[in-house]
């Protein structure tokens, strides 16, 4: 199998005017699916992209210039692909996010928006470790959208 990954970097990009600095709280997870530590593992993921990425530096909220506050709002897996005799081959998992990104030294909102992207994984065979998949490739893209609207949509 192979797999493909993507480090993005927006050098140049420009942030908020007065934004150099970010914090993220823990994700929360209020999807209701069965999946334990998914907004931990979103958290980090979230985290790891931004300071990889280095038009924000991230800090700790009590000095950080801007806040985005993420919770999962729905995660679905529904079939994808069905074969002729009706087993479902390949499955999808969408990741909804609701994201709120604040500028705390000024105290307001900069936006508030909804992310949804998706993954999809081998459901013939592999259980629940192929739906894991499905879930991080969901993750991955929905936290690349959130990274890029952060810093790039100015």
């Amino acid at each position: 199998m192979i797999s493909f990954s993507c480090n993005y970097s927006f050098k140049g990009a420009s942030p908020p005017e007065g934004i150099r600095t970010i914090y993220i709280p823990g994700i929360l997870d209020q999807s209701s699916f069965s999946q334990a530590n998914l907004g931990e593992n979103m958290t980090v993921m979230l985290k790891n992209k931004f300071i990889k990425d280095h038009t924000l530096e991230y800090a700790e909220k009590t000095s950080a210039d801007g806040m985005l506050t993420c919770v999962i709002k729905s995660v679905t897996d529904e079939p994808l692909v069905v074969s002729g005799n009706e087993q479902v081959s390949k499955r999808k998992i969408t990741i909804t996010v609701s994201a709120d990104f604040q500028n705390l030294k000024k105290s307001k909102a900069i936006w508030k928006k909804n992310f949804s992207n998706w993954g999809d994984y081998e459901s013939s065979s592999g259980g629940f470790s192929k739906r894991d998949d499905g879930i991080n490739s969901a993750m991955d893209k929905v936290t690349d959208d959130i990274l890029l609207d952060v810093i790039s949509n100015w």
